[in-house]
């Protein structure tokens, strides 16, 4: 159960370098997110996606939430109250800072970013108890986003153009560490999901390390129009696997 939100947040980032024309600041997904305990999928947290904005003295950069409640009556068994967030140009969603903060049973960690994409570095701030900081500055391969900037990123590409079979790669920066991962479009599927029938993209996940298992058993569908929201996914990881649906979607661009 350990770190289960932070691979159903791995399992759907996977960043593409566009255009931002789906995602503005006032939309807010919510999910539930379901895992398999002794072969029954339970329904054990919350998983919410917020956009605002937020001013600097220079500009105004859009604000990108994602958070995970356990429901209340698995508290007892493994509660998780986790909060990621990044905050990114609002026409291509780079990302200037990014921060981690995760509570899941007796284990606690906060990991804040600055990005420097002038010199492709990394300031970073870690605790791992709330009276122990570590700082170290590290470098990152141009195009390496956080984890929640590409979470959105995946959002931008134009899946028209794509045929099935194709294929991408990207890097994803997490625990001061680059992942390869890669991304596989398996073309159009029509699903019913809280939020209606959707036609959807089909997408296959897969990384260059062992969170992910098996070839095509990491799945996810988008809306096959111009929001290109998360509706559905599935994941199969070391400890198990489990699901992502939607609940409800407000403030959508288009």
């Amino acid at each position: 159960m350990k770190h289960l939100f932070i691979i159903v947040l791995f399992f759907i980032s996977f960043s593409i370098k566009a255009q931002n024309n789906a995602i503005a600041a006032g939309e807010k997904l919510v999910y539930t997110a379901s895992y398999n305990m002794s072969g029954i999928l339970n329904e054990i947290a919350q998983v919410t996606m917020e956009t605002s904005e937020a001013k600097t003295s220079k500009a105004t950069l859009l604000r990108l939430k994602c958070s995970a409640t356990t429901y209340s009556k698995w508290d007892n068994f493994f509660k998780i109250v986790d909060l990621y967030e990044s905050y990114v140009n609002p026409k291509n969603l780079t990302p200037y800072l990014y921060k981690r903060d995760i509570n899941e049973g007796d284990y606690y960690k906060f990991m804040k970013y600055t990005f420097d994409h002038k010199s492709n570095t990394i300031k970073s701030q870690q605790r791992k108890k709330k009276n122990q900081e570590e700082n170290k500055t590290f470098k990152i391969n141009a195009g390496t986003k956080d984890i929640v900037s590409t979470l959105y990123n995946i959002r931008l590409f134009d899946y028209k153009t794509m045929s099935v079979g194709s294929k991408k790669s990207f890097t994803i920066v997490f625990d001061r560490e680059e992942i390869k991962a890669h991304i596989t479009y398996l073309g159009k599927e029509t699903l019913s999901t809280n939020i209606g029938k959707k036609v959807c993209y089909k997408l296959a996940i897969s990384s260059s390390d062992s969170v992910l298992q098996g070839k095509n058993n990491n799945l996810l569908w988008l809306t096959a129009d111009e929001n290109k929201i998360i509706v559905y996914g599935k994941f199969k990881i070391p400890v198990g696997n489990g699901e992502l649906k939607i609940k409800s979607a407000q403030g959508l661009k288009n």
